[in-house]
């Protein structure tokens, strides 16, 4: 019985203790009120621990200007988090690289709507690029990470 309680307390130190990949920041995530795949994607972020608060807005052309997304790396929602944006269905995994890693740079991008990306009906055969975008206006953006590949 002293063992088992042992035991017992000791997994219980273990998993109040031991760090997780919950995360830790706030977030705003600006979206059409309307769009159904970007409540998705906020709700993800919710429940990967993230303090999410949403604005509904009906045009985030200002926000994403702001932000300083280009053009060509628009997707359907921004997100603020850190200093950082996440502009369209940027996956938990790369939010939490991003975090981890603080590269110098302005955001993550996944340009347009992705099929099978966070918020658009996840699927394993899902395959598409996540960027980094620079702060430099003139530096072209890179691949940070890519999905199903």
């Amino acid at each position: 019985m002293k063992i088992r309680i042992a035991f017992l307390a000791a997994t219980l130190s273990i998993l109040v203790l031991a760090p997780t990949h919950a995360a830790e920041g706030s977030m705003t995530v600006f979206k059409n009120p309307w769009c159904g795949c970007c409540h998705e994607w906020a709700e993800a972020m919710t429940a990967a621990g993230y303090t999410v608060q949403t604005r509904d807005l009906e045009d985030l052309s200002q926000v994403k200007a702001d932000a300083g997304v280009p053009a060509a790396m628009e997707g359907c929602h921004t997100a603020t988090i850190e200093g950082y944006f996440l502009e369209g269905h940027v996956p938990l995994e790369a939010v939490e690289r991003l975090l981890t890693e603080r590269p110098d740079i302005t955001g993550l991008a996944v340009p347009g709507m992705p099929a099978g990306s966070l918020g658009m009906g996840e699927h394993p055969d899902a395959d598409y690029d996540v960027y980094a975008v620079s702060d430099d206006a003139d530096a072209e953006p890179t691949i940070f990470m890519s999905v199903g590949e």
